[in-house]
């Protein structure tokens, strides 16, 4: 007698199999399909609705995207061949198999629509009280471009290596010219070869204009900044009555730089200091989220470097958000974001801001974690409260909230889910990228906090 069970792959099911068995009932693919099923796609489904062959349903596109996005399937023909390999994706699929262009062209026809089911979402959570909002942490962090930075080209560069192609398309005019008296080498076509120089200094010729034209909005940019640091230097020197110490600001210089760069894969990306050391094309995504569930509230998407000019935006989006998710009453980040510009920005919005002056020490004496700073003088200015504030115990204890929030949301996107490097390019499709990737991880945070949500009980 064998001690093995039977293998019987031939022997039909005696009755039709149902595809509620095969997933158990806390899987991921269940609690997402049961939360896009409550919300409102009808926005979707009228633009869908197309002429020709009848067309899948917005609801079973968006949900695999969404969970392809929430385990680390992203490449849209990796989601068409899950629907066969895959018994969660063919779930969510109900047995069908949308190809892979279908999955790419909606994901990049509706990325503007996910704005509303973004927040339909946030909603979504408030019902199940797992989102309250009150205090915020606000971080970015750099995702690679889908273009490589050897891809991209700078003034200086382009400039000599226009001055080569123009040397050898006028020795290859003058090897034209004397094509009967002189041999060409063996499998060289001339007038490939000079098409292919032309069209080189043609991409050149526009990434240079490229660059021109944003050397000029940075230097109208850098120039009202100075005058603005000016007429406050002005200001305090009538005050006062004596002469500012420090240097004079320095005026802008016009013009490119020969370190300005543009990528010819994705002109919209920018190369950008990473963790670890090094330079690659990326952009910067923002995201602000709420420190009691770790749910993104809001999404954001920049090609700046730095978090400088970021919080007034984040402000702008919070206030938008509907009323029945509460108030944010405190807004934390780190030093890539103080500056005495987003500290009055944040009191304006009514929100408490705990911004971070400097890099803060890991290994404080014991007296200093548990005793009051000196009290701060009456004139000090916004960066000098904002310092004092944070050497609290009180405040020390806020910001170091953001480590266990925002930067964890981070982590798990880039290392569990897999999320790296955007697949689409141009700022506003990364943008909406950016925010489908968010979504996916609400939804997979919200499956892990539903045991505790009084419509799951």
């Amino acid at each position: 007698m064998s001690r093995f069970r039977p293998i019987d792959r031939k022997t039909a099911y005696l009755l039709p199999p149902s595809m509620e068995d095969w997933l158990p009932q806390d899987h991921l693919a269940r609690f997402i399909l049961e939360a896009i099923e409550k919300l409102n796609l009808s926005a979707l489904t009228r633009a869908y609705a197309g002429r020709g062959s009848a067309a899948y349903h917005p609801e079973v596109l968006l949900s695999v995207l969404v969970y392809g996005y929430a385990t680390g399937v992203f490449s849209s023909r990796r989601i068409e061949r899950a629907t066969y390999d895959s018994v969660a994706f063919r779930f969510l699929a109900a047995g069908s198999h949308p190809d892979h262009d279908t999955l790419a062209t909606f994901r990049r026809r509706f990325l503007g629509e996910l704005s509303d089911i973004f927040v339909q979402v946030l909603e979504l959570a408030g019902e199940m009280k797992l989102l309250k909002l009150g205090a915020i942490s606000l971080d970015g962090t750099k995702v690679h471009a889908n273009a490589s930075r050897h891809s991209a080209l700078s003034h200086g560069h382009i400039g000599k290596l226009q001055t080569q192609l123009k040397a050898e398309v006028q020795e290859l005019l003058g090897l034209a010219e004397q094509a009967d008296q002189t041999a060409t080498p063996e499998g060289m076509k001339l007038p490939e070869e000079l098409k292919r120089r032309q069209d080189r200094l043609a991409v050149m010729d526009a990434a240079k204009v490229k660059i021109e034209m944003r050397a000029k909005a940075r230097f109208e940019q850098e120039q009202a900044a100075y005058q603005d640091k000016l007429a406050r230097r002005q200001a305090r020197m009538a005050q006062t009555g004596k002469k500012p110490g420090g240097q004079p600001p320095k005026p802008p210089e016009a013009g490119p730089r020969p370190q300005d760069q543009i990528n010819l894969t994705d002109e919209e990306s920018r190369i950008m200091k990473v963790v670890g050391g090094g330079f690659e094309q990326c952009y910067n995504a923002q995201a602000a989220v709420d420190t009691a569930s770790m749910l993104v509230v809001t999404t954001g998407l920049t090609q700046a470097c730095n978090d400088k000019e970021q919080v007034t935006p984040m402000l702008e989006q919070l206030a938008q958000l509907p009323g029945s998710l509460g108030r944010v009453d405190s807004l934390t980040a780190d030093c890539g974001f103080c500056s005495e510009k987003n500290i009055n920005a944040c009191k304006a919005a009514g929100v408490e801001p705990y911004l971070a002056v400097a890099r803060q020490d890991h290994h404080l004496h014991w007296k200093e974690r548990f005793t009051e700073p000196a009290p701060c003088p009456d004139d000090a200015t916004a960066l000098e409260r904002m310092a004092h504030k944070l050497k609290s115990p009180a405040g020390r204890a806020v910001h170091a909230l953001r480590k266990q929030t925002v930067e964890p949301v981070f982590g798990i996107i880039k290392s569990v889910m897999g999320f790296r490097q955007f697949l689409l390019r141009g700022k506003d499709k990364v943008s909406g990228e950016w925010r489908l990737v968010c979504l996916a991880w609400n939804l997979k945070r919200m499956a892990v906090l539903r045991h505790k949500s009084v419509l799951c009980a």
